[in-house]
């Protein structure tokens, strides 16, 4: 998956479904604002912001910060912007942070971002420039995905598909670009980041809840990620023994009124060096 696909397809996919993919990362997303909490800021970008939920909650628990959320789906930046009619101090741009330009006499003091950043081409030079246009001793706080086999939430989907997908290229853009804890370590030292800190978080990812939980699980992987992308393109005797599959295994993971598999993130901080 590379740029392109977040400024079509998936971009518009997930800006559709922003609710279900708001509460599959919440227990991420709290754990970043967690780590947020006493760090001084006053103007941070979020990387890759999606919907924007993220920014949202930083905007809302600190009213004296400037918040910009940066992505290059449309679709998602205008769902964004939907959502923060109310809060002034926080704002969307339509750009590829790779290349983002902050307004004159605002540089970022903290840059974050919840798996917004395993998408660069050239994630050192993404990183480079991010650290140039970042203030003195800026912070940098992001999440990543693990391996993909340390994550069931993805690969027992794809499983069930006639045939299973390949696993992604080691190290390309995409979801599990940024799997290998050396490589961040790598890219991030190499582009003027230092003190890089990375940290294993599991969590688990919620795909559907409430009374209808295993119909709404059932809404969510037919409609995001790559198993939804291959089950569309399925022919009616192959979809609907998928779907049957993929009902078993939704009820088999329906706990206490949630659908929800396990995920594995990495948890990266580092400050700009200099």
């Amino acid at each position: 998956m590379d740029k392109s696909e977040w400024e079509g397809p998936s971009g518009n996919s997930w800006a559709a479904e922003w609710r279900r993919t708001d509460r599959s990362f919440a227990v991420l997303t709290e754990r970043l604002l967690s780590r947020l909490r006493g760090q001084r800021f006053t103007q941070a970008i979020d990387i890759g912001c999606g919907a924007g939920e993220l920014s949202l909650a930083i905007a809302r628990g600190r009213p004296d910060a400037r918040v910009v959320g940066v992505d290059v789906s449309p679709a998602l930046v205008n769902a964004a912007r939907g959502r923060a009619s109310n809060l002034p101090n926080v704002a969307f741009d339509l750009a590829d942070a790779a290349a983002w330009q902050p307004p004159a006499g605002i540089a970022p003091q903290m840059l974050v971002s919840r798996h917004g950043v395993m998408f660069f081409a050239d994630p050192t030079a993404a990183f480079r420039h991010l650290a140039d246009i970042a203030d003195s001793g800026a912070q940098l706080l992001f999440s990543c995905f693990r391996d993909p086999l340390d994550n069931p939430f993805f690969t027992e989907v794809g499983r069930l598909l006639p045939q299973v997908p390949p696993p992604p290229p080691a190290d390309a853009p995409g979801p599990f670009g940024f799997a290998r804890r050396e490589r961040i370590a790598q890219i991030l030292e190499g582009a003027g980041w230092e003190a890089v800190a990375i940290d294993a978080f599991d969590f688990p990812m919620v795909a559907g809840a409430g009374d209808d939980a295993v119909d709404e699980a059932m809404a969510y992987f037919t409609s995001i990620g790559p198993a939804a992308r291959v089950a569309k393109e399925l022919e009616a005797d192959a979809r609907d023994p998928f779907f049957e599959r993929l009902r078993r295994l939704c009820e088999d993971n329906l706990r206490d009124g949630v659908v929800s598999l396990a995920a594995a993130a990495w948890i990266v901080s580092a400050r700009k060096a200099g």
